[in-house]
């Protein structure tokens, strides 16, 4: 579906390292797991248990994934995290007390240097994934980086987004795709992205809460975890090579994203369900 200048179809990504113990590609598919944003030490270490649980009964292999600031909150007044300091501290506590590697966003070029020190893949928020000097500083880093698909993106355009952090030699990067903009206060996932974006030789993500989401609207944003299982599931038959969700102990306590974090429960629901859909897939 790609236009006649858009991104001509190539030989499938060669499988890499995401973090240590994941990979992406081929069989395997990477989960990234954990709460929206840092809120506090033991909250985030408790966070990192349940995910580690599920990862171990499910044997899956996750990255932890945790916010130690969300710079785009829909108001002033919104909650944003512990900052980088205490909140890369919380991360480094959860990854002793689990053994799992992390992920976290990244704002701006400064922060990548010190947030690489911790997590394994940093992650360029949707809002921001045009951003060359962010893209570059992250590459620079040598680290995985995932880069969220900007809700205002064509899945092809996101081919010179990549482009940038492989132009510093780091050929490890991801797309996240997480909807695109539908009239006001609305996402729509759009199947086809994936497809566009495996003929790019690009792997890619999709992040099921933030797919829930009803953007602005309001002091914060909205969002409706009912498409959780739907969304996930087509996802996965549609061939996206890994999943992104957020999971929280607690959601409708939740500092931010409240309206679509998933319980520990209902993820591992969720994930025992997708995993059904892929080997039948697979066939």
């Amino acid at each position: 579906m790609s236009p006649p200048d858009g991104p001509p179809a190539s030989a499938p990504f060669a499988p890499y390292e995401l973090a240590p113990g994941v990979a992406i590609g081929g069989a395997a598919f990477p989960v990234i797991a954990g709460p929206c944003a840092v809120e506090g030490v033991e909250r985030t270490v408790e966070a990192a248990r349940l995910v580690a649980g599920i990862a171990e009964r499910l044997g899956l292999a996750v990255v932890f994934k945790v916010s130690f600031d969300k710079a785009n909150r829909s108001s002033i007044d919104s909650y944003r995290g512990r900052g980088i300091e205490e909140g890369l501290a919380a991360i480094q506590a959860a990854k002793a007390a689990t053994g799992l590697p992390a992920t976290t966003d990244v704002h701006e070029p400064w922060q990548c240097e010190r947030a690489a020190e911790v997590a394994e893949v940093l992650q360029i928020p949707a809002f921001l994934c045009r951003q060359t000097d962010l893209l570059l500083a992250a590459a620079d880093t040598g680290r995985a980086v995932n880069v969220k698909k900007g809700q205002f993106m064509a899945p092809e355009d996101m081919v010179r987004v990549a482009d940038k952090v492989r132009s510093r030699g780091n050929e490890r990067v991801s797309i996240t795709e997480r909807g695109y903009a539908f009239g006001y206060h609305n996402l729509v996932v759009d199947m086809r992205s994936f497809t566009i974006l495996h003929e790019a030789g690009l792997p890619v993500v999709f992040d099921v809460t933030h797919s829930l989401q009803l953007p602005g609207g309001g002091r914060e944003t909205g969002g409706d975890r009912r498409f959780a299982e739907p969304l996930a599931r087509a996802a996965v038959a549609a061939g996206v090579d890994g999943l992104f969700l957020e999971v929280h102990p607690d959601p409708p306590n939740a500092l931010s994203d409240r309206a679509t974090q998933l319980d520990p429960e209902r993820a591992e629901r969720l994930l025992e369900s997708v995993l059904a859909v892929r080997r039948a897939v697979a066939g």
